[in-house]
């Protein structure tokens, strides 16, 4: 079973501790110090004052957002009353224009 590494976060984690669930140890200070301000303008959560951290689950929704996982998208548009059974034949080249 994999896990991602922000289920294993507490409710509320530090920039540190999101950085490296997100970008990895190596790449944490960078992260914190010239991506979250970047974040934070495109709507990434704030720390939350009373828990001094931010709320992971809204960094999880951010993401999935931002990755574009929740945008989602029409499969098909209906285009009109589905008449099935009913075979109209070939139509001409002028009536389908």
């Amino acid at each position: 079973m994999v896990t991602d590494s922000l289920s294993q976060l507490p409710l509320f984690a530090t920039d540190k501790e999101l950085a490296i669930a997100v970008v990895g140890k190596e790449r944490a200070a960078m992260w914190v110090k010239v991506v979250v301000p970047q974040l934070e303008k495109k709507g990434f959560p704030r720390i939350d004052p009373l828990h001094d951290g931010r709320p992971v689950p809204l960094v999880r929704r951010f993401y999935d957002g931002y990755w574009g996982i929740t945008a989602g998208f029409p499969i098909g548009v209906p285009d009109g009353e589905e008449r099935l059974g009913t075979f109209k034949g070939r139509r001409t080249r002028m009536e389908a224009l």
